[in-house]
């Protein structure tokens, strides 16, 4: 999943020159000595990333230098916090399930089953679109000829 995000990062980078990312909040999540508010202790942290900025990504996370204010500030955000990705430019995003490390995928994904009956996990389909958003095109109706049957 992590080379997923990765890639769905990179790929929203080369096209639209930014990127957004929410990070959740977690232990291993560096915001340099700016830290989490409270709110984004609840609902995460929204970040910034564009063409022009130096960062890394390893199999570990993102790491960069990010200005809050005018404040620098060394992040470091490990790749399982990151919980989106978007771009608005594309209109489009990639969401993860949110998941607290303590809770392993195999507790959440379990669906009650009665006796006699498989056990069945919820579906992980993730869904990116990655085309442009066009206006629909007008058209007219067209007429067939007689009887306005359409032969193929």
């Amino acid at each position: 999943m992590n080379e997923l995000k990765r890639d769905v990062f990179y790929g929203m980078l080369d096209m639209a020159g930014r990127v957004f990312i929410v990070a959740r909040y977690a232990e291993n999540v560096i915001i340099g000595n700016r830290g989490f508010t409270e709110d984004e202790k609840k609902n995460g942290i929204v970040l910034v990333f564009n063409k022009s900025m130096s960062f890394s990504w390893d199999d570990s996370g993102i790491t960069s230098t990010l200005v809050f204010g005018t404040s620098p500030q060394k992040c470091f955000v490990p790749s399982d916090d990151i919980v989106a990705i978007y771009s608005p430019e594309l209109n489009a995003q990639f969401i993860t399930a949110l998941q607290t490390p303590a809770e392993p995928s195999e507790k959440k994904d379990k669906v009650g089953t009665e006796p006699g009956q498989e056990e069945k996990t919820e579906s992980k389909v993730v869904k990116v679109d990655f085309r442009r958003k066009r206006t629909p095109k007008r058209t007219e109706p067209t007429h067939h000829g007689k009887g306005g049957r359409h032969e193929p």
